[in-house]
């Protein structure tokens, strides 16, 4: 169970988007999928806020491109396609804590889609050792962040004042012929 071949190959849309120049093919346990040339992809949808945590490609880019064209197609259900991502995610050997928390993000997508309030407050249960994993690295990254924009605020205003008070450059003349 792998994917065939080597990296997808893709062709840059915008900022956000790819396409797929070659088809992409995973061969699973009874299945093959074929992720066919010019299906288009955002790799892992990761919001902003997170992407210095799980950037938006990396080793498991062919798994969230996979996920992707499941999800749209419905070639399987979700909970198939999210099942397929994660153990894509696991033969690709990412780490647990990244696995679980990729994964746990794209069953919460899954399963807010007409999710009832017991259902949700099932997955709470699930996601809550997620947040609590997220809350120290958050705050050491929103307290680094703060003391780089004090140190650039604090060099600008050395530079403002330091700034030589002299007369202005003379203005250039047109010479009338």
């Amino acid at each position: 169970m792998a994917f065939i071949g080597g990296g997808p190959v893709v062709e840059e849309l915008d900022e956000k988007f790819w396409r797929l120049t070659e088809p992409l093919v995973y061969r699973g346990a009874v299945e093959t999928f074929t992720v066919p040339a010019g299906f288009r992809t955002d790799f892992a949808s990761v919001p902003r806020a997170l992407v210095w945590l799980i950037p938006r490609y990396g080793a498991y880019t062919r798994a969230a491109i996979l996920h992707d064209y499941l999800c749209r197609t419905d070639t399987v259900g979700r909970a198939d396609a999210d099942g397929l991502f994660r153990r894509c995610l696991r033969e690709f050997g990412i780490s647990v804590p990244r696995r679980w928390m990729m994964w746990a993000a794209v069953r919460l997508g899954s399963r807010l889609r007409g999710a009832s309030a017991g259902d949700l407050a099932r997955w709470l249960l699930v996601a809550v050792p997620s947040v609590v994993f997220l809350l120290i690295p958050v705050a050491v990254v929103t307290v680094a962040l703060w003391v780089f924009w004090a140190v650039e605020l604090a060099f600008w205003a050395v530079g403002r004042l330091g700034r030589r008070t002299s007369e202005p450059p003379p203005t250039p003349q047109m010479k009338t012929a």
